[in-house]
């Protein structure tokens, strides 16, 4: 960077950034938060599988992060990072539109399509579609909005605390998003009274936000960003796979990822399947991620505990939590875990590259591949709950991926070998 552009104060760029960070945060929430109301909407006909279907939604989103994260990283050495951003603006305008198409269809044609003797309207597969789209949005703005945000230097901030406020945006935004799709949205209706038309209008005030931003992107002065791409002509002489804690670490992210959503994403299905209202459910899973809010911005006061010893507490904790919540049959236990997983990203991540030297960088893209977590277990959880018939004991499969938290904070992180360089 130059000493010229040290000098420019990018406040609103960084502004922007944090506008897309947030955004980013509300269209995950917004999609986990309307397995509910699709479920009432799309699959009153659909039998023992209506839990699998509905968590499919959830699946169809984080599928994205590992089937687009190569695309979208060629797509930062093909068209750069505004081109990225600007990209999955783009990208995410079409998802919102698949979104209103899908309502369309529904209520229009009511044409279905029978599954092992369940009738599934056709719209539902279009939503899964539109699911999957906004995923590739969000990998797509991610894999830029990150390097923006430390590069947009403020006058009085550092890289750190910039990436802090920007989180805090995401974390407010997730938190928010389900009291949007329950108040907003369905308007706060009981499940037998919504209707996909309701997703006209906020959809249609979403596309017209989004597509304001792509504008703005166009025109706003934003720093150069070096590339970051490792020497390809260096040989490295073993796999990183060959990195034992590395490897625990990957799946530990897949753990961390998939109870993390699992139950923010799950907890107002459990919660309607046991008496509670969606209106109920939507507060439950905003408080979950208000918790996650508030222990990401109380993070800095554990910083000098070591990482091992946070993912210990946190991951006993939370454990605890949810068998609490399984025994007594109150999903309101589960609203405290989202304090206790704030923190373990954080802590996963630097325990598992310890030591991987020259294989850093292709360490952290490794761990990236984990949070298909994020798909698979809340997706396993619904497929558990048609299974047995109920939500009850499904959390088990949470249990034991905070279990697996423990055991990486306790033996999986040790080291067993390093990086030795020979000069």
């Amino acid at each position: 960077m130059s000493s010229e552009q040290k000098q420019v104060n990018y406040l609103m760029p960084f502004i922007t950034m944090v506008v897309l960070m947030s955004l980013v945060g509300l269209i995950t929430s917004i999609n986990q938060q309307f397995q509910g109301p699709i479920k009432a909407a799309f699959l009153s006909n659909a039998g023992d599988m209506k839990n699998s279907l509905t968590t499919l939604i959830t699946f169809s989103f984080f599928l994205s992060y590992l089937v687009m994260g190569s695309s979208s990283a060629k797509s930062l050495d093909t068209v750069g990072y505004r081109g990225t951003l600007i990209r999955g603006l783009i990208i995410l305008l079409v998802a919102f539109c698949i979104f209103e198409i899908s309502a369309w269809q529904f209520s229009t044609y009511h044409s279905t399509i029978t599954i092992a003797g369940a009738n599934i309207p056709h719209a539902y597969f279009i939503f899964l579609i539109g699911s999957f789209v906004t995923g590739t949005a969000g990998t797509y703005l991610q894999s830029a909005i990150n390097p923006y945000v430390v590069a947009c230097s403020v006058k009085g901030t550092s890289g750190v605390q910039r990436q802090t406020i920007a989180g805090a945006g995401n974390s407010s935004m997730t938190t928010i998003g389900p009291l949007l799709v329950a108040f907003l949205i369905f308007q706060n209706k009981a499940a037998e009274e919504i209707s996909v038309t309701s997703l006209y209008v906020p959809i249609l005030i979403l596309i017209i936000i989004v597509a304001i931003l792509a504008f703005v992107l166009k025109g706003i002065h934003l720093p150069e960003i070096a590339a970051t791409a490792s020497n390809k002509d260096e040989v490295l002489p073993k796999s990183v796979w060959s990195f034992s804690h590395l490897k625990l670490g990957v799946i530990a992210i897949f753990f961390y990822v998939g109870v993390e959503v699992a139950v923010g994403s799950n907890i107002n299905l459990y919660a309607t399947s046991i008496g509670f209202t969606l209106a109920d459910a939507a507060k439950m899973a905003s408080m979950y991620w208000g918790g996650m809010l508030v222990g990401r911005l109380l993070g800095s006061f554990v910083s000098k505990v070591s990482a091992n010893m946070q993912l210990l507490v946190t991951s006993v904790i939370a454990g605890l939590l949810v068998i609490a919540s399984l025994i007594t049959h109150n999903p309101w236990l589960l609203v405290f875990v989202g304090l206790f997983h704030s923190i373990m990203w954080p802590a996963i991540f630097p325990l598992a590259i310890e030591g991987l030297g020259r294989y850093t960088s292709k360490g952290s893209g490794a761990l990236m591949m984990g949070v298909v977590g994020g798909a698979i277990i809340p997706f396993a959880q619904g497929i558990f709950a048609d299974v047995i018939g109920s939500w009850d004991l499904t959390w088990i499969i949470v249990v034991v991926g905070e279990a697996y938290l423990l055991y990486y904070a306790l033996i999986g992180y040790k080291v067993k070998q390093r990086d030795e360089v020979i000069n």
